[in-house]
Parts: structure tokens; sequence; C-alpha cells
């Protein structure tokens, strides 16, 4: 839960005041922040869900989106007359895809980033690149993800759409496009896509030719310090005349939020608990320097001309444990809790947890979850806890190639929804990863994330408000062993499975 001296009432606001908007998996939120960064009271939440089907599609109305924004702002600032707003800012799930004809509207859905049907691309684009030399460009390995193939399953699949686009562009640009009038790709944005040059911070001209694309198809590139402005006669000039002289950042990354709600000034790495999850350490790496040698697993995104996010992804936390809680009907979570204090045990599941498909650090997105070591005396509480050790494998993946770019990593902070309400992962975590974990013990850290992004344009020299956290958890030494067996184990399972699925389709 948010401390209680965290959240406060606008009349103990100190100005400028920030309304952030955050575009998640499950909901869209809103909220107001101080000049400290604390929220608030009360936010605004409108809840929503994918269209997905077996076929991995997984896909949203833009307009729909563009409704939901609408009335958070409509809540937020009549939550805030009489108390001037200086920035607006907007963040989104990462990567999404809209196409949008000459007049602006949206002809296609918003494809998001675990939409796999365009994993047939990726096997043709790996044939015919050298995908080292993408990711030294792009920072990102092909995957269904990654908008190259996304880009060119559309024109092969939907030629006759495809002819009436005059512009891509991600989720918040279009938002922004339908209220302002004006839009851009936040630089995180255009990283997250798989387009960025990262060494420049423009768009990849070899990456466009890659991708069936040109420059013009797409929007300029900002970082949030580069404001847009309401248009004449445009939705947000009409609905909210007092945000006509509110700096309107250039939508964000929910993954660059997120690192910056839930991390500190020490720069540890971040890890984020959500519908997904992902490992990530925000790193100095101004335009022109050439950037860090990336492992094979891992990506990195520029967010602005001076930082880039290194890391790794994982397509499945809340999305696994929210179905095994489902399904298996489990007890209350006190008691699963107590339960997953206990020692491991050999006998618990192997779990390779690829319900959506995997992102790092194989990048194999049309892997599916394996259960391994499962007969009739298996237990619903083993088969959640197999789920959770396959959740924490997945990111000591991460962790064995991080270390190879920033050195040993002896703790982390840890946030997002899933990190409170799924019993005993973090204790699963703690050992599985042998790590000291500092939990975050705040709601909406995304949304609290991008506050602080825009903050820091408008008000770059106030002192922000901590976060409460709780007592770091530290692992016990007697499940080190079996967690480096048990990580042996997957290994071979997802070389078994996963690896060899992949070489047959090949």
């Amino acid at each position: 839960m948010a401390s209680p001296s965290f959240e406060i009432m606008l009349g103990r606001a100190r100005h400028p005041l920030v309304l952030a908007l955050d575009v998640g998996s499950t909901a869209s939120r809103g909220a107001i922040y101080d000049a400290n960064g604390s929220p608030v009271r009360p936010r605004a939440k409108v809840p929503h869900a994918f269209t997905t089907r077996a076929d991995g599609t997984s896909i949203i109305d833009p307009d729909q989106i563009v409704r939901e924004v609408t009335q958070l702002i409509d809540q937020l600032v009549d939550l805030t007359v009489g108390h001037p707003v200086a920035a607006v800012s907007l963040d989104t799930f990462a990567s999404s895809l809209v196409g949008v004809d000459a007049q602006g509207a949206a002809v296609t859905p918003c494809f998001n980033y675990n939409d796999n049907r365009c994993a047939d691309e990726v096997a043709l684009l790996r044939a015919e690149v050298d995908e080292d030399r993408i990711q030294a460009l792009t920072g990102c390995r092909f995957h269904a993800s990654y908008l190259p193939a996304r880009l060119r399953w559309l024109a092969r699949t939907e030629p006759a759409t495809v002819a009436t686009v005059t512009r891509w562009m991600s989720l918040g640009e279009y938002v922004w496009l339908r209220l302002l009038g004006d839009t851009a790709a936040g630089t995180s944005v255009a990283a997250w896509g798989g387009l960025l040059n990262r060494h420049t911070g423009q768009w990849a001209p070899a990456m466009l030719e890659l991708a069936g694309i040109t420059e013009d198809q797409l929007n300029r590139i900002a970082d949030p310090a580069d404001g847009l402005s309401p248009q004449k006669g445009s939705k947000a000039r009409k609905l909210w005349p007092s945000l006509k002289q509110a700096h309107w950042c250039a939508p964000i990354g929910d993954g660059y939020a997120a690192t910056c709600g839930i991390g500190d000034a020490s720069g540890s790495p971040v890890i984020s608990l959500a519908t997904s999850g992902a490992m990530r350490m925000l790193v100095d790496d101004p335009v022109g320097t050439g950037g860090l040698d990336l492992p094979r697993g891992l990506w990195s995104y520029r967010v602005d001309s001076q930082h880039s996010l290194i890391g790794g992804a994982v397509n499945d936390v809340g999305r696994a444990t929210e179905w095994m809680m489902r399904e298996l009907r489990l007890p209350d979570d006190a008691i699963v809790a107590a339960q997953l204090h206990e020692p491991p045990s050999a006998i618990t599941p192997l779990v390779l947890p690829f319900f959506t498909g995997e992102r790092s650090t194989g990048w194999v997105g049309s892997a599916r979850a394996t259960l391994h070591n499962v007969d009739f005396s298996t237990s619903a509480l083993e088969l959640y806890r197999g789920v959770l050790e396959g959740i924490v494998w997945s990111f000591q993946r991460i962790i064995d190639q991080l270390v190879q770019v920033g050195g040993p990593i002896a703790s982390a902070r840890v946030g997002g929804r899933v990190a409170a309400e799924a019993p005993g992962l973090l204790t699963v975590m703690t050992d599985g990863l042998s790590l000291e974990l500092v939990a975050v013990n705040i709601k909406r850290s995304t949304l609290l994330g991008n506050a602080r992004i825009a903050l820091d344009v408008v008000a770059p020299g106030i002192e922000r408000t901590a976060v409460q956290t709780a007592a770091a958890l530290r692992p016990g030494p007697h499940c080190v062993e079996f967690y480096d067996r048990r990580q042996l184990q997957l290994d071979r399972l997802y070389e078994a499975v996963v690896r060899s699925a992949q070489s047959a389709v090949g």
C-alpha cells in the first residue's frame, strides 16, 4: 500500500502540478502530482482489455483509448480548478502500432507487443540480415514485438489496408494526434519499436527500408523536454482551455516510466512485475558516444539524448500468476504465501512460463508454456510454485547477461502490482536469484515515474518525496545449491523443447 503521508489533498500540493496518464495492459489511469512528486487524491481509472485469440492476436481499439484518456483528463481537470497544471504526460504499453490515414483516423487496430502473428517474418528477417549488426544499430533483436516484422507481416497479409495508411505511429502518438492535432514519437517509444538508431537518436534508414516504409510515414522524434502544443480547433483547446499553456510531453514507453517510478538515485537495477515483467538499468549514454556492447539476450532503448535503458523483458508475469490463481483454485493468499516460505523441493514441476511467447533472452516469440515432471500426485500449490520458479529462472537469465555489461549485481529494487498481488512471488524470487530485493510499496509506480519525468522538465530544482520501501528481503543460504541445480534443469528443458522446436521449424 501507499504510504499515508505520500498521497496528499490538493490544498497541500506544491506547485507546479503535473497531470500524468498511463495506458497499461489492464486499464488507463491518471493522477495529479505536485512538484515533490506526491500524488493528489483522488486518482482516476478506466479498465479495459485486449482482444486476444488463439492465433496470437492481441489488439485493442485505439479510439477506445482516446475516449478513455479524454475521460481521465476531464475528471482530473475538474479536480484542479483554480490550480494551474504545468505539464501533461502520457505513457503507454510498448511497443504498439496503429496505422493512420490522411485524415488522421485509425485504419487498423492497435497491435500490442505480444501479438505474435508476425512470427514467421522474424524467421525470414533472421535469414535475410545479420541480426547482431541490427542489434548493434538499434539495441533490438528481431522479434514479433518489434515493428520490422509486424510491418512486413501487415504488408503481406493486409495489402489493401496498408495502402490506405499514410502514417504509422504508436498508441500514445495516436492519442495525442486525436486530442492535440499535433504529435511526435517520444524517443523511448521510437526505440521500443526497433526502428531507431540508438547512437544518433533518429530513425535508422536501414531499418525503415527493411520494414518496407519511408521516413515520411513516421512522426518526428522528441525527448520529454520537447513539448507539443494543442492546435487551433483541437479537442484539447475546446475541452480543456485551462491546459492551453501546459507543456504536453511526447508519449513515453511504460517501461521507462516504471523504471523511474521504482528506481532511486543509487542506480540499482529495477525489476518491474506487472502483466509482463522486466529488469532494467538506466545508464548514461550521450548521443554520439557509440553505446555499450550488448549481449544477445538484452536490449538497449534510448530514452533521451543523454540516457538509455538496458535490460531484458519477460512476457508473462501477472498473466502467468493470475492464470494459475484462477484455474487452480488455490487457497487463500495467506496459506499460499506460508507454503512458499517452506524450503524448495525437488518434486516441484519444471515450468517454462511462456504463455504468450518468449522475449529475453532467447527471443522465440512462438514459444509456449511447458510443464514437466507433473503427475497424478502433483498438487495445485506445487504447480503454482513451479510457475513462480520458472518466472525467476527467466529473470536469472537476464541477470546473467546484465552482469556482462555492468558487473556484479548484489541487490535490486522491485515494484509493480504483481509484486504485491502474487502470493509468495518475492520470497521465491529473493531465494531463486540469490539477490537482496527492496520492494517499493506504492501503487501505480509507472504513473509516478511518468510524472517524475515530466517534473524534471517543469520543476527540475525541487526535491522529490521519497517513496516507502519495505525492509530488504535477503536470500536464505540453504537455497543457493537448490536453485543452481534448478536453473540447469530449466536450461536443459529449454534447449530440449524450445530450441529443438525452433530448429525443426527453421
